[in-house]
């Protein structure tokens, strides 16, 4: 009888720890919150905050271009979102990063897809067919930014230059 009964006994323990290791293991693991691939949406809490506005109400073309900047933000992200996808499933697949930094970016792609089908909607709401047209003028707004930044840092460059050589 003792000698069956050692052997169940150490199945038990080893079964019964391996169990209990499982259980808190997963636990802390579904209590560890994915962090945002992104930082705080601040165009979106500006925006949100202007519709909550109501003494004085926010004039509708501040609301408007509040949209419009909140349009923009997302543009970037989708933009940003386009470039570091490959790159980092990439790494996945050759073990580089864990799985958290992937999961975290499918989160963020989820939560862009939400807020980009938001804005089209509260741009309708302005005008209807807005929605189909905010984005590509995000866009164009972008663009523009960009060309003007480095038109004002090439005057610079050349401003920079004219003292060094004078």
């Amino acid at each position: 009888m003792a000698s069956v009964l050692v052997p169940v006994l150490y199945m038990i323990i080893i079964f019964g720890g391996l169990g209990v290791f499982s259980y808190i293991y997963r636990r802390n693991a579904a209590s560890k919150s994915l962090s945002p691939y992104f930082p705080s949406h601040a165009e979106r809490n500006a925006y949100v905050t202007l519709l909550q506005k109501t003494d004085p109400p926010a004039s509708d073309p501040l609301l408007k271009s509040a949209l419009v900047r909140r349009a923009m933000a997302d543009v970037q992200r989708v933009l940003r979102l386009r470039e570091d996808k490959p790159a980092l499933q990439n790494l996945l697949q050759k073990g580089s990063i864990g799985d958290d930094l992937w999961n975290s970016l499918l989160a963020a792609e989820k939560e862009l897809e939400a807020e980009i089908v938001e804005v089209v909607a509260e741009a309708n709401t302005f005008v209807e067919g807005w929605g189909q047209v905010i984005f590509p003028t995000a866009n164009e707004m972008i663009a523009n930014e960009k060309m003007r930044s480095l038109f004002e840092s090439s005057e610079d460059a050349k401003r920079a230059l004219g003292m060094l050589y004078a």
